[in-house]
C-alpha cells in the first residue's frame, strides 16, 4: 500500500495510490488537475453540442463516476484525461437519453428547449454509439477521435497521448471522421480540414 503521508507529493506519487484505490489521493489529483478537466470538459460539451450540462457541473458529475470505481488504473497524465473525457460523455449521454424521454412524453419540450437557446435536434446518443461501434472495429481510430474532437488535442498532443506517431494520427483522424460522417449521414467529426478522405469502414 502507498504511503498515506506521501500523497501529497509528486504526480507519479499520487497516480500510483489511484491505481491502489486510495480515494484521497485521488481526490488530490483530481484538484491538481482541474484546471486541465475544465478545458477537457469544455471540448466534450462543443463536441457533443451539449448545453444542458455546464463545465463546472460536468467536471463534479464525471468525479462522481470516476471515484466510486474503486482503483483506476491510469498508467500516466494522458491516460487519467482519456479516462476522464470517457467519464465527461458517459454524464453527456445519460443527460441526453434522459432529454429524450421527456420529450417523447412533452411535445413541447423542444418548443422550449428552442427558445431557451437549446438545441435538442442533435442526436448525441446516435454519435456516441457510432463511436462505440468505431471502437469494437478500430480502437486506435476511436482513441484519436476521443483526442482530437472531444478533448480537443493537437495532431502532436494526440501522437503524445497515444505513442504513435504524427502522421498516423492525421491518417486516422481523417480516415475516422469519414467513417463517421457514413454512419451519422451528416457532417464528418469535426469538421474541415484536409483533403476529403474516402469513406467506408475504417483499415
Amino acid at each position: 500500500m502507498t504511503d498515506r503521508g506521501n500523497i501529497n507529493g509528486d504526480f507519479t506519487t499520487l497516480l500510483a495510490a489511484v491505481r491502489e484505490g486510495d480515494d484521497e489521493a485521488f481526490r488530490r489529483l483530481y484538484e491538481r488537475l482541474y484546471s486541465e478537466l475544465r478545458r477537457l470538459a469544455h471540448s466534450v460539451r462543443a463536441g457533443y453540442g451539449a448545453e444542458t450540462v455546464n463545465t463546472t457541473a460536468l467536471v463534479h458529475e464525471a468525479y462522481l463516476k470516476m471515484a466510486p470505481s474503486g482503483a483506476l488504473d491510469a498508467r500516466d497524465r494522458a491516460h487519467f484525461l482519456r479516462i476522464a473525457t470517457r467519464a465527461m460523455r458517459q454524464v453527456l449521454i445519460d443527460a441526453a437519453r434522459r432529454r429524450q424521454t421527456r420529450a417523447k412524453h412533452d411535445p413541447d419540450l423542444v418548443a422550449h428547449a428552442a427558445q431557451g437557446g437549446v438545441d435538442v435536434s442533435f442526436d448525441v446518443v446516435a454519435l456516441d454509439r457510432a463511436l462505440i461501434t468505431l471502437e469494437r472495429i478500430h480502437p486506435r481510430q476511436a482513441s484519436v477521435v476521443e483526442c482530437r474532437f472531444f478533448a480537443g488535442l493537437s495532431v502532436e498532443e494526440t501522437a503524445e497521448a497515444l505513442e504513435i506517431s504524427p502522421p498516423t494520427v492525421k491518417r486516422d483522424w481523417r480516415i475516422a471522421r469519414a467513417w463517421l460522417a457514413h454512419a451519422l449521414g451528416g457532417t464528418a467529426a469535426g469538421g474541415g480540414g484536409g483533403d476529403p478522405p474516402p469513406g467506408g469502414a475504417p483499415r
